[in-house]
């Protein structure tokens, strides 16, 4: 299994960034897919998830400025994210979620955004 992210970078705050996640080695429509987030010295925490129908869920941090997709024709989910602030910087992680047997959950290695006032 495997689930590569990217599209990390640095960014001004105020902008824009699209991250990407491919997923390869799982049925990807058996997976809740999701994107979580951890800053320095700090926990990884949810920024958003999405189920294999397009339900989502976000965290209250990112609701109304980030948008997460899937594509499950490609096996690949999207964040997109607007008006990034200062405090958003983490390394951002890709979760995979198997919706019948909770031991199958997946990571991906992280890509680390940067955003700067």
């Amino acid at each position: 299994v495997q689930l590569q992210a990217s599209g990390g970078g640095l960014v001004q705050a105020g902008g824009s960034l699209r991250l990407s996640c491919a997923a390869s080695g799982i049925t990807f429509t058996n997976y809740v897919m999701g994107w979580y987030r951890q800053a320095p010295e700090k926990q990884r925490e949810l920024v958003a998830t999405i189920k294999s129908y397009g339900y989502t869920n976000y965290a209250d941090s990112a609701k109304g400025r980030f948008t997460i997709s899937r594509d499950n024709a490609k096996n690949t989910v999207y964040l997109q994210m607007n008006s990034l602030k200062r405090e958003d910087t983490a390394v951002y992680y890709c979760n995979a979620a198997n919706t019948r047997a909770r031991i199958y959950n997946y990571w991906g290695q992280g890509t680390l955004v940067t955003v700067s006032s």
